[in-house]
Parts: C-alpha cells; structure tokens; sequence
C-alpha cells in the first residue's frame, strides 16, 4: 500500500515537472522566435524609435504593448497553420507553389517600391493618448508577421522541437509577446543612440526585403522540381 502512494506521488511529480519544462520550451522558443523576427529594422521598431524621442519612453511603451497585443494573436494562427499543413503533408507542395507564387509578387513590389521612391518620407503622427490603439493598427499592416510565425514554427515541428496543441501555441504566443515587447522596448530605451543607423538601414529596406523574398521564393522553387 505504502509503495502503491509512493509510485503514484512520483508519477504526479514527474507530470509536473514535464509540464513545467514544456511550459518553459515553448514559451522560451516563442521569445527567440519573436526577438529573431523583431530584430530586424521594420517600420514597426522604427516607429517605436521616433515615437520614443517624440513622446517619451513611457508612451512608447503603450505603443509597443499594442504591437505585442496583435502579435500573440498572429502567432497563434501561425502555430495553427503550421500544424494544418504538417498534418496534411500531401498538400505541402501545392502549398509551396502557391507559397513560392506570393514571395516573387512581394518581391516584385519591394523592389518596385524601392526604385520609385523619390526619398522624401511620410511622417507617421501618433496621439499620445491613442499610443495604444495606434500601436495595435500598425501591427495589423505588418502582413509578414504570419507568413513568418508559419514558417518558423513548421521548422520547429519538423525537428521535433516543438508538439502542437491549444495549450502549447498559448504558451509558445506568450513567450512571442514577451519576446517582442523586450525587444521593442529596448529599441525605445536606446533610441537616442541608434534613430541614425536605423534610419540608414531602413532606407534600403525595401531593396533588402525585395532580395530575400525573391532569394527564398527562387530556393522554394528550385526545391520543388529537384524532388
């Protein structure tokens, strides 16, 4: 008898602990996979850089808790997607095609926006009072944040790394919402020191986005028919 609560007492403790170590993987791929994505100069963390020296650091971080708002959502239909696809493999290469399609056509309108732009830039105005609302608008036109989330997390399926189910894409969202509010409010602690070498990076923006997209749609491809 005395065994029989000793082996169930264990056995509880080691769901426990499997439960808090999954808890901590997915949350901890979602906050690298977040940063990762964040870190690379957007319109998003530019804003939030402009924003900051405007307004101050305080008002930004409303902005950027707006950003983080809309991303958990995003990275939940990304986790969604990517489990989709993985469980249905036969469709995976129709997919790909489609896939490959939609980055020559972004590609296509990075560069076209690049070469007619004549350099003058829109300044985004943003009420201090609307930080918030603002910041969960301008998410929402971030239209890579899906097609990113998918991506990622159909690699980390197929290395294992990453089961999905409602509980882990809540977990892996959580740590992508962590993830890029620590980002973006680094970006907004610091802006004084980098607005110059983000401004710089952000003019050939377009260019860069236009090069990886039609690099990454031309490797897809060449994926597909080398099968």
């Amino acid at each position: 008898m005395y065994s029989n609560g000793t082996t169930t007492l264990c056995n509880k403790s080691l769901f426990v602990i499997k439960k808090q170590m999954n808890f901590l993987v997915c949350l901890g791929l979602g906050f690298i996979v977040a940063t990762s994505g964040s870190i690379v100069p957007s319109y998003l963390n530019l804003t939030v850089v402009k924003y900051s020296l405007k307004s101050g650091k305080i008002a930004a971080f409303f902005l950027i808790g707006g950003f983080a708002t809309v991303l958990f959502f995003q990275a939940n239909i990304g986790a969604y997607f990517s489990d989709v696809l993985m469980k249905n493999s036969e469709y995976i290469t129709f997919i790909q095609k489609i896939g490959s399609v939609i980055l020559m056509l972004l590609s296509i309108n990075f560069f076209r926006l690049h070469f007619n732009s004549n350099g003058g830039k829109k300044k985004i105005e943003i009420k201090k009072s609307k930080a918030y609302l603002s910041g969960i608008g301008l998410s929402l036109l971030n239209t890579i944040a899906i097609p990113f989330y998918f991506t990622s997390i159909s690699l980390l399926i197929s290395l294992n790394y990453f089961e999905y189910s409602l509980q882990n894409s809540l977990y892996f969202s959580i740590g992508s919402t962590l993830g890029s509010f620590t980002l973006y409010a680094l970006y907004a602690i610091v802006a004084n020191k980098i607005e110059h070498k983000l401004n710089a990076i952000a003019d050939k923006m377009n260019l860069i986005l236009g090069c990886l997209t039609a690099m990454v749609s031309i490797i897809n491809l060449i994926s597909i028919y080398v099968r």
